[in-house]
Formats: structure tokens, sequence, C-alpha cells
């Protein structure tokens, strides 16, 4: 995992614990409302499985979900 992957995953983690991950994932059906609950759901340690889930269900890669995703 590289350095900015590994950063995303901690920003994701912080908005989780600081209580911000709601409204990221409100941003993210703003822009995507077919995403549903389950594509939202990640397991710890499971963030690359997760992007590729969004990237494959939003057809596009996963370094266009990542960089999506920390610009929110």
């Amino acid at each position: 995992m590289n350095n900015d992957s590994n950063r995303m995953f901690d920003r994701s983690t912080e908005w989780r614990a600081k209580g911000n991950w709601n409204e990221m994932k409100g941003k993210m059906r703003q822009q995507y409302a077919d995403l549903t609950d389950d594509d939202m759901e990640y397991a710890e340690g499971k963030q690359e499985e997760w992007y590729g889930k969004l990237a494959k269900k939003l057809g596009r890669t996963v370094d266009d979900v990542k960089n999506w995703v920390a610009n929110l």
C-alpha cells in the first residue's frame, strides 16, 4: 500500500472518529444516488477492497475513487 492510500484511509478513519463519516457518506450519495448502505460499509483493514468495490460500481478507476473521496 502506498503512502497516498494510507493517508486516505487514515482520513476516513478520522472522519468516522470525529463523527463526520455520516457527512462524508451524504456527500458521496449526493453525487452518486445509487450508492447503498452496503456500498458504504467496509471492514477495517479492507479499505482497498472497499475502494475497488466503489470503483466497479461507479465505473471509475480505484485511483479516481481514492482522489474523489479525499477531495470531498
